[in-house]
């Protein structure tokens, strides 16, 4: 019974020695989010927190992807959002066009920007967030929609 005890003993007090350096871990405190505006976005950058209102959502087909049956379960839609800066076109993606519905105001957390046949697009992968919030307060600028500027692909020699 004295082996047992012992086991016991050290087994406590290694919780003890476990709780007492979970109090001198560094505390991480946590950013405040950087909210941009949609006519700062450039091509190929990422990590963007946006509000914005989504005026169209209009469900893209899939084209026979018999590849196997979860692609062909994918749900997307191209959402054309925007604020008081300008537009871009957003793919949601399975429960994300749920969301997506033309008037709501959504807040875009951790977005990147995707180039689809040369134009930017807006998407939120599995590291960011999308969250309904309160209708905006702002008029959406719709003549600046930047999913209709082209980019081309320039590769740069150093001589």
């Amino acid at each position: 019974m004295a082996t047992r005890t012992t086991k016991q003993q050290q087994k406590a007090q290694k919780q003890q020695q476990g709780s007492s350096s979970d109090t001198n871990a560094k505390v991480v405190e946590k950013r405040k989010p950087v909210f941009t505006k949609v006519d700062q976005l450039k091509p190929g950058t990422n990590g963007h927190n946006l509000t914005v209102n989504v005026l169209k959502s209009e469900p893209v087909l899939p084209k026979n992807r018999a590849a196997s049956p979860q692609l062909r379960q994918t749900r997307i839609a191209e959402c054309l959002v925007g604020d008081d800066t300008g537009t871009i076109l957003f793919t949601a993606r399975n429960d994300q066009v749920d969301l997506m519905k033309p008037g709501t105001t959504v807040i875009l957390r951790n977005a990147k920007i995707d180039m689809f046949k040369g134009s930017m697009r807006i998407a939120v992968d599995k590291w960011g967030r999308i969250e309904a919030t309160e209708t905006a307060k702002f008029v959406v600028k719709e003549d600046n929609n930047l999913s209709l500027v082209e980019y081309e692909l320039v590769n740069v020699v150093e001589e």
